[in-house]
C-alpha cells in the first residue's frame, strides 16, 4: 500500500536570520577591534622627574610587601610613570593624567593593572629600556 505522505518542511527562515545575525556580529567584533583607538600615552611633564615626593608614602601600605615595593618604585621613577597611560581606564573614570597619578593616591594599591604596569615599567627601566619600549610592552600586556 502506497501512502501519499508529504515530507515535513522545516522552516528555513529562522536559520537564515540566525546565520546572518551571527555573521554580522563577527564582522562587527573584528572591525570594531581593529578600529578601536589604542591607548594614548601622555608625554611626561617637564617637572615629572621631581614628582616622586607626590607619591603616597609607603608607610600607608606596610602590611603589603608588593604594594610597598611598587609605591617605592613609583617614587624612584615618576617621570617614567608620568609618560604611561593606565589601562585600568582611570583617566576616563577618575580623571587621572597618567600611571603616576594612580600612585599619588591609594588607587594604585588596590588595582592589579596599576601595580602590574608599574612593576613592568620599573623592571624595564632598570634594564635600560626606553620609555617607548616600556609603553609598547605595557600595551601588549595590559591593553584590552
Amino acid at each position: 500500500m502506497a501512502t501519499n505522505r508529504k515530507p515535513v518542511r522545516r522552516p528555513v527562515l529562522p536559520w537564515v536570520i540566525t546565520a546572518v545575525a551571527g555573521g554580522a556580529l563577527v564582522v562587527f567584533l573584528v572591525v570594531g577591534k581593529r578600529s578601536a583607538p589604542s591607548s594614548t600615552h601622555p608625554e611626561p611633564r617637564a617637572d615629572a622627574a621631581g614628582m616622586g615626593e607626590s607619591v603616597m608614602p609607603v608607610s600607608f601600605f606596610s602590611d603589603n610587601p608588593r604594594v610597598v615595593k611598587t609605591y617605592r618604585a613609583a617614587r624612584d621613577i615618576p617621570a617614567v610613570l608620568d609618560g604611561i597611560y593606565c589601562n585600568c581606564h582611570c583617566k576616563e573614570e577618575l580623571g587621572h593624567r597618567s600611571l603616576l597619578t594612580c600612585f599619588q593616591s591609594q588607587h594604585g594599591a588596590g588595582c592589579d593593572i596599576c601595580l602590574g604596569e608599574a612593576e613592568m615599567a620599573e623592571q624595564m627601566h632598570a634594564a635600560g629600556k626606553s620609555l617607548a619600549e616600556i609603553r609598547s610592552q605595557i600595551d601588549i600586556a595590559f591593553s584590552r
